[in-house]
Formats: structure tokens, C-alpha cells, sequence
């Protein structure tokens, strides 16, 4: 067997035993934990060439101590949780795994635009109560719906998930508007550059299909919020610190926006304290967008498949290179 060690910090939202590690072990001796405090990180990863972190936090102090690491994958696309940095100092390529979520993050935003229009969970369970046994009429909606076909959906990132949402909302029969800050000719006949302003102000719904930086960082805020139609509703399967949760829960609050689906949060796990938690028509899934075992699959196969070129000696999909 080879020799390489090769330790997986928190294994179970890749794996939570729907999947198999036997690809991975094929390249060496390989331990799974399931989670890993930080606390333990230095001493799970003592004598481990090779370490993968899905959100396990791999900081300066913990890669500088690191003295055995050669490798870091982060089996997921967004690789914050290591100090890339750091580990360039100490010429550890950091991985990430850049494609494998598009149709199951844009199938979850039309799930939480289905759920908004048509209340489908909601209706169901007033079934289960009893309501229909006891509806003096043939049928019953306590919700308005809404019909999507002519409506506009304005998408803000024009990425892979942004353009496959496009897709999906043209398939509707829906006008799109799209905001993307590097303009480019999209593929997809029928999409409509926009500004953000025109974009907030004449979309009935918002999709934030971004990445997180310092300049989209509370994109949507009570100014933006302010511009929206009372009648249209914001998606973020993206990021959570995109909104200004706060801004978020008084507009939903007040009834000046028709509702909102968001599957991310500024700070995950949710914080009781969160403001959306008991917002009105504020719809939360947690985190769960990606998770799909078809886009799990993916990513499982992306991992081995940079750590097995890493150990080709032509490593892909570094995030650090200098």
C-alpha cells in the first residue's frame, strides 16, 4: 500500500455514509473523522502529507505548525477557511474543487421560488389538518399565487449558477434581467443586461448569484431593499453576509417586500439571535442547496482527482499558486 497519509477532517456533509472513500483510499492510508475540533487539528494531521477540509479552519498558526503537511484540498468550492497565504509561505498548494453543484444550487432557487408562489408545503400541511375535510368549497388558497410566466427575474452574477437559473427562469417564460460586474456576450439568447439599480427595481424576483467580496458585502441593503417592488421577493443560495440580515427581516417585517428565500446566513450554523429566524414569509433551508447526492458524487470524484494530481506532480485547481 502506499505510503502517503492522507487525513480527512470532516468528512461527514460530503459523506454522511450515502457515499464510498474507496477512491480515496486507493491513493494511500487514509483516516476519516467526521468533524474535527480545533483543538485537535495538530494532532490529527501530525504526519499526514496530505490534509482535506471541507469547513474545518485551517488558519496561519495551525499551517505554520503543520510540519508534516505537503498538501491541502478543500473538498468544496469556496476555500476561505485556509490562510492560502500561510500555506504559499510554506509552498502547500491549497485545492479547491471550482465545478460540481450548478444545477442542484439553481434547482434549490427554483425551490424556494416555487415554495414563495405556490406555498406547496403550506398548502399540504393545511390538508393534513383537516382544513379541505371541512372547506365549504371545492378548493381553498390561503396565500396568494403566483403565476411565473411574464414575470422578471433579475439575477445578480452571471457565473455557471447564475447562467443554469437563467435557463430555468427562461423555461418559465420569464423576462431576465442580469447584473454581472465583468459584462460579457452571454450564450443564452434572452437575457437582458442590467444595472443593479434597474435590476432591484424592476425584477419580481432577485437571485444573488455572487461571490463574496468586499465589494458585494451587504449588496443588498435598506437602500436596495427600498427599491424593490412590494410585491417581488429575494432568493440567496449564494452567500449569506450579501445581505444585510437586519435590513432583511425589518423590510420582510413591515411588509415592504413579498418574502424572501435564502438557504445561506452570515453566520452558519444559524445564531438564535438571528433576525430572520422569525421573519415574516422568510423562507430558510440550511446551507443544503449543494448537497444533492448527484453533485455530492462530483464532488467526491474532484477531490480524488486533485489529489491524485497532486501526487502526479502536476497539481489542478490550485487556489494559491504565486
Amino acid at each position: 500500500m502506499s505510503s502517503h497519509r492522507i487525513v480527512v477532517l470532516d468528512g461527514h456533509t460530503l459523506n454522511p455514509g450515502d457515499l464510498s472513500w474507496e477512491a480515496l483510499e486507493e491513493l494511500g492510508d487514509v483516516v476519516v473523522h467526521d468533524r474535527t475540533p480545533v483543538d485537535a487539528i495538530l494532532e490529527r494531521t501530525a504526519g499526514a502529507e496530505i490534509v482535506l477540509t471541507n469547513k474545518c479552519p485551517l488558519r496561519r498558526d495551525t499551517i505554520l505548525a503543520m510540519r508534516d503537511a505537503c498538501y491541502i484540498g478543500v473538498m468544496a468550492t469556496g476555500h476561505n477557511v485556509v490562510d492560502a497565504e500561510a500555506a504559499c509561505e510554506r509552498a502547500i498548494p491549497v485545492t479547491n474543487v471550482p465545478i460540481y453543484g450548478t444545477r442542484s444550487v439553481a434547482q434549490m432557487t427554483f425551490a424556494h421560488i416555487l415554495n414563495l408562489t405556490q406555498a406547496v408545503g403550506h398548502h399540504a400541511q393545511t390538508v393534513r389538518d383537516g382544513k379541505w375535510i371541512s372547506n365549504p368549497d371545492w378548493c381553498y388558497w390561503d396565500s396568494p399565487l403566483v403565476e411565473l410566466e411574464g414575470l422578471t427575474m433579475g439575477i445578480v452574477g452571471l457565473g455557471r449558477i447564475g447562467e443554469a437559473t437563467a435557463r430555468l427562469a427562461l423555461a418559465f417564460g420569464m423576462k431576465v434581467l442580469a447584473y454581472t460586474p465583468r459584462p460579457r456576450a452571454s450564450a443564452i439568447p434572452g437575457i437582458e443586461a442590467a444595472t443593479l439599480d434597474t435590476l432591484f427595481r424592476e425584477s419580481d424576483f432577485i437571485s444573488l448569484h455572487c461571490p463574496l467580496t468586499p465589494d458585494t458585502q451587504h449588496l443588498v441593503n435598506a437602500q436596495r431593499l427600498a427599491m424593490m417592488k412590494p410585491t417581488a421577493f429575494l432568493i440567496n443560495t449564494s452567500r449569506g453576509p450579501l445581505i444585510d440580515e437586519a435590513a432583511l427581516a425589518e423590510a420582510l417585517n413591515a411588509g415592504r417586500i413579498a418574502g424572501a428565500g435564502l438557504d445561506v446566513l452570515s453566520v452558519e450554523p444559524m445564531t438564535p439571535d438571528n433576525p430572520l429566524r422569525t421573519a415574516r414569509n422568510g423562507h430558510i433551508t440550511p446551507h443544503n442547496a449543494w448537497a444533492t447526492r448527484a453533485a455530492r458524487e462530483r464532488l467526491m470524484d474532484t477531490v480524488v482527482s486533485n489529489v491524485r494530481a497532486f501526487l502526479s506532480g502536476h497539481p489542478v485547481n490550485v487556489v494559491n499558486r504565486g
